[in-house]
């Protein structure tokens, strides 16, 4: 908590309701955050409010925050611009300072009788030529395999001419992938003529390329070289069919596409550029500490195209937010034309955004240790039931039982999409008789709540989400406990369909389908079967208590109390077996002849 709030909250309040940027400060004097407000007054106040419901980046930022500056704008165009200044400026921790995995990377042509082209990281081979640096790693490879394929150079690990010979020519010789060298029938001087055109090719792009190679053929053709002739034209005719086959979008379309993904309070973003309709680079970026999805987004933005002059003339976005049309104008003062950043809803914008939602969620996935799909159904499981975040913690409960007796309960528990087995817990049904899972689901419930507020810690911390085996009943029912206790957690209830499957939700307020979502029904599924398995497990092992237990009282002067004391002390079958008769008599404190008339019943049956 910090203890200056009500000194910063009085000096918010006396902000003007003026556009203008704001700066956060520790008490070192250092900047911590860039914030730009349409009004300021309006703006700061709320993050010194009294019980205000910020995300945890928020509580950190305020708990370190000493006293702030600002500065009044005439616009909010103004204000956005030198926000964008003042962050790249002071570079403050609680602003989004993009990162990404990339270095330099390199087009490496070898030295040697039959040169190679290669993607390299590093310029530290001596006997190679490099093309280069570049900052697009997707690029190169995409570059160097598109050269390697068109001019059909080797792509092995033999090496020319040594192994000239030695083996039949591969696969990619018969599918006209590589032009054969291992069979010894291409000079050096020919084969480095050949890479020359594909270093060319490489430099100055497939269509100068292609224009090249094109006067060489017809140069060909009027010298009557017309086996040359044919290399080239099948030459140009690849690169041809390579370049529509990637051109999926019209040749004048240039793009970005933004989307981003967020798991148990990290986030990551992708751009995926499009340049005259193909795909040329990929970038991920790791943001750390999630917040409100739209003020990422915004600020994402801001950052990513601060530092980026190639800024294209459409930017596709995977979810709403605020200044969306201001930042429009800063880019399009910046680029020298039109800009225009939408949010698509449906045909092909929509599949590109969900294409670099995905390739968000893979970079968050390695990140973290998690699965994208892990990712995507918390993600979804948060939108679909509005939870104010990606719920951490899960817990999920069944109860089983066998006839009316032996009635149990089990609560498993979920950590970041995955189960915590060291957190699972275990109830003998106390208070309730016959079958009534409604009931028993609440005293289920109450125990393990009230276990927590008592202090136990084997019961913390609560829960983010609950999910009962069960439908609108079972919420109902246990819902009323909470009300009870003055908890408020979110809690649903798995529905199963006739064939015992898991096909929906449900709520107070009626059932949520769930099959359309593969990634959600699959890991939902997975929840409930978990819990049902755990549950009845524990049944089955009452269960074969209570049969072991009546088969003891067949023995005359074994009686209910007596049986408990032999199970309490000796736990399995095997153990009572072992137990001489003395052990026995002092377990159950009885007479000798009926500890050995126990004795006897137990060797006999056992």
């Amino acid at each position: 908590m910090n203890d200056r709030i009500d000194f910063l909250r009085e000096k918010a309040n006396r902000l003007p309701l003026e556009p203008g940027v704001y700066l956060m400060k520790d008490e070192s004097g250092k900047i911590i955050y860039v914030g730009k407000a349409k009004a300021l007054k309006n703006r700061v106040t709320t993050y010194f409010r009294h019980n205000s419901q910020h995300n945890a980046k928020t509580l950190k930022l305020v708990s370190k925050i000493f006293d702030f500056d600002f500065i009044v704008t005439k616009t909010e165009l103004d204000a956005l611009v030198l926000e964008c200044s003042l962050i790249k400026l002071h570079q403050p921790k609680y602003n989004i300072l993009l990162k990404d995995d990339k270095g330099y990377n390199y087009i490496k042509i070898s030295r040697e009788d039959y040169p190679r082209i290669s993607y390299a990281l590093q310029t530290d081979d001596k006997n190679a030529d490099y093309i280069g640096p570049f900052t697009s790693g997707y690029t190169v490879k995409q570059a160097v395999e598109e050269a390697n394929m068109m001019f059909m150079l080797p792509t092995c690990r033999k090496k020319f001419p040594r192994d000239f010979n030695r083996e039949r020519p591969c696969l990619n010789h018969h599918i006209k992938r590589c032009m054969g060298v291992c069979e010894g029938k291409i000079s050096s001087e020919e084969y480095k003529k050949i890479v020359e055109e594909a270093v060319q090719f490489l430099k100055n792009g497939s269509r100068a390329s292609v224009e090249e190679l094109t006067a060489e053929m017809e140069k060909a053709a009027e010298n009557l070289e017309f086996e040359r002739a044919a290399i080239l034209r099948d030459r140009i005719a690849a690169i041809t069919r390579l370049k529509n086959g990637q051109s999926i979008f019209d040749d004048k379309q240039e793009f970005d596409i933004i989307g981003g993904a967020q798991n148990i309070g990290t986030a990551s973003f992708a751009v995926i550029k499009y340049r005259n309709g193909r795909l040329v680079d990929k970038e991920n970026f790791f943001i750390g500490d999630e917040y409100e999805a739209g003020s990422m987004r915004r600020d994402f933005l801001l950052s990513y195209y601060a530092e980026n002059e190639d800024i294209p003339k459409e930017i596709l976005v995977d979810e709403d937010f605020e200044d969306k049309e201001l930042i429009g104008v800063l880019l399009r003062e910046r680029a020298g034309h039109a800009v225009k950043i939408y949010v698509p809803q449906r045909g092909d914008g929509l599949s590109r955004v969900a294409l670099a939602r995905k390739n968000a969620g893979e970079y968050l996935a390695l990140k973290i240790g998690r699965t994208q799909r892990e990712i995507s159904a918390l993600e979804d499981l948060k939108e679909l039931l509005a939870l104010p975040k990606i719920p951490e913690i899960i817990e999920s409960y069944d109860i089983s039982n066998f006839g009316e007796t032996g009635v149990v309960g089990g609560m498993v528990v979920y950590k970041n999409g995955r189960p915590l087995k060291s957190a699972y817990k275990r109830f003998a049904i106390k208070t309730v008789d016959g079958q009534n899972d409604y009931a028993c689901m609440q005293e289920v419930l109450r125990r393990r709540l009230t276990r927590f507020a008592q202090g136990d810690e084997s019961f913390a911390p609560l829960p983010d989400l609950i999910l009962l085996d069960g439908g609108r009943g079972h919420v109902f029912a246990v819902s009323e406990v909470l009300s009870e206790l003055n908890v408020n957690i979110p809690l649903f209830g798995l529905v199963k369909d006739s064939k015992h499957r898991t096909r929906a939700i449900a709520a107070q307020g009626g059932e949520i389908e769930i099959k359309s979502n593969r990634a959600l029904f699959g890991f939902l599924t997975a929840v409930q079967d978990e819990v049902h398995r755990y549950a009845i497990s524990y049944q089955r092992v009452k269960h074969k208590q209570a049969l072991f237990g009546s088969e003891l009282r067949e023995v005359k002067g074994i009686g209910e109390a007596k049986q408990m004391a032999l199970l309490k002390t000796f736990k399995t079958k095997q153990a009572l077996k072992e137990a001489c008769p003395e052990e026995l008599r002092k377990a159950i404190g009885s007479s000798r002849e009926t500890a050995e008339a126990l004795y006897r019943f137990i060797q006999e049956r056992y």
